[in-house]
């Protein structure tokens, strides 16, 4: 009997922890944190109005040191933007790579990582807030976009082809690169 009641316990416990785990955690851009600014609530995310941006949010913790909580927010926000150029970066190679055929992509895409990393020096902090509940510091961290297309333009490594393909499509990539962000 004590071993039938272990097992069922054993059960309840396992199926409970697969329940925790199945169900869905809160994702920092959908929480709502009230008397935040928009962009806290917002989140990381790829803009097109007025110019073409890629803005990144995240927070760093309460810690013992204000100047480190601020710093570790600015370098999670800066990480945020790098992701998604990362993505944007990889979607825009794969377009290529499938409309001309070129079998050159490892070495573009080595190019591109490069001048993808050359571009995320241009990130800039905007705008940082405190939430006076939690004791968490937020940064928002935004890229415009020109600092890439500048890059990708004066790569001297990418081919010809590369560069005309991404200049004419630039703005087409970005768009729907901002739609499948939604």
């Amino acid at each position: 009997m004590l071993k039938r009641s272990l097992s069922t316990a054993t059960i309840l416990t396992v199926l409970a922890g697969l329940a925790a785990c199945s169900s869905r955690g809160t994702i920092e851009s959908d929480m709502g944190v009230a008397g935040a600014p928009d962009w806290v609530n917002k989140g990381t995310q790829a803009v097109d109005n007025d110019g073409r941006y890629i803005q990144g949010v995240a927070y760093a913790p309460p810690l013992n040191d204000q100047s480190l909580q601020t710093s570790t927010a600015d370098s999670r926000a800066r990480a945020e933007v790098a992701r998604v150029v990362s993505s944007y970066v990889d979607s825009t190679l794969s377009d290529y790579s499938s409309s001309a055929g070129d079998s050159s992509a490892s070495s573009i895409e080595q190019t591109l990582i490069s001048s993808t990393r050359t571009a995320l020096n241009g990130v800039k902090i905007k705008a940082r807030w405190k939430d006076s509940n939690t004791g968490n510091v937020y940064s928002f961290a935004e890229m415009d976009m020109e600092a890439l297309d500048d890059s990708i333009r004066t790569a001297s490594k990418l081919s010809e082809n590369f560069k005309a393909f991404y200049t004419s499509n630039t703005n087409v990539n970005f768009e729907r690169f901002v739609q499948g962000q939604e």
